[in-house]
């Protein structure tokens, strides 16, 4: 179970090992929905309260599974993490969670942990919107990787409140320009696709430019080709503020 999803164990009727399914897309919990009339984002946390015991469906096996304990507890720590290619599912799930606990508390700081290697640009911009618009602060910390829009999540974060783990060797943060799919088109979509590629790029260079205080030219050309940094690198370079001693 990847942490920072918040999944379930579903078994479904004849199988015999359960497997991991989101919390929103367990049938038991979908019936209890459609009469209850709660909403997803409350169902997210629904779970952790009440068990669901039914033939083929979630059972108190959940409240008893160390990484349903962990994520529980992480949650309710406020500890998120991208640990994975960013893409609509994780984007969606670390939206609703910022969402989520930004209602029940908006003075408590959120900690977004990053270990990515990337992924989808419009996914990666939506995470980066929410951390914008929730009230608590986000605290971003980078372990490992954070490249492409593991990056600019990571340049999202609260300024001042941007931390990178030390060991350059194994810290990489890169950026570079974004890149598309798109090869097999017509002509027309083709320069469509092309047309919205840059603004796209103009739109991720101007973030950058904002958050790391770097000349919008400096930036441009870095962008061009791929870039990687070391912790301290990245310190210098404003994406992140501090670099964790060890």
């Amino acid at each position: 179970m990847p942490i920072g999803v918040p999944k379930v164990p579903f078994r479904s009727p004849g199988e015999e090992d359960a497997s991991w399914v989101d919390v929103i897309r367990c049938p038991a919990i979908k019936n209890k929905r459609k009469r209850a009339g709660i909403y997803t984002l409350i169902l997210f946390f629904a779970i952790f309260v009440k068990p669901y015991a039914s033939k083929g469906a979630c059972t108190a096996l959940i409240l008893r599974d160390p990484n349903f304990i962990l994520n529980n507890r992480l949650y309710r720590e406020r500890v998120l993490f991208l640990g994975q290619e960013v893409d609509s599912e994780i984007s969606n799930q670390l939206i609703g969670l910022m969402v989520y606990l930004s209602i029940e508390n908006d003075n408590k700081d959120l900690y977004l942990f990053i270990n990515s290697p990337g992924g989808w640009v419009i996914p990666g911009v939506a995470i980066y919107d929410t951390m914008q618009f929730v009230q608590p602060q986000v605290h971003t910390i980078c372990m490992g990787l954070a490249a492409s829009m593991g990056s600019f999540i990571l340049v999202g974060g609260e300024i001042t409140k941007r931390l990178a783990f030390p060991h350059a060797w194994r810290q990489r943060v890169m950026i570079h320009q974004p890149a598309s799919s798109f090869y097999e088109a017509q002509t027309g979509e083709f320069i469509l696709e092309a047309e919205e590629l840059l603004k796209l790029r103009e739109t991720l260079t101007r973030v950058y430019v904002q958050r790391t205080g770097k000349p919008l030219w400096v930036v441009s050309e870095d962008m061009e080709r791929d870039v990687f940094m070391s912790a301290t690198e990245a310190q210098a370079y404003g994406i992140v503020d501090l670099v964790a001693v060890e």
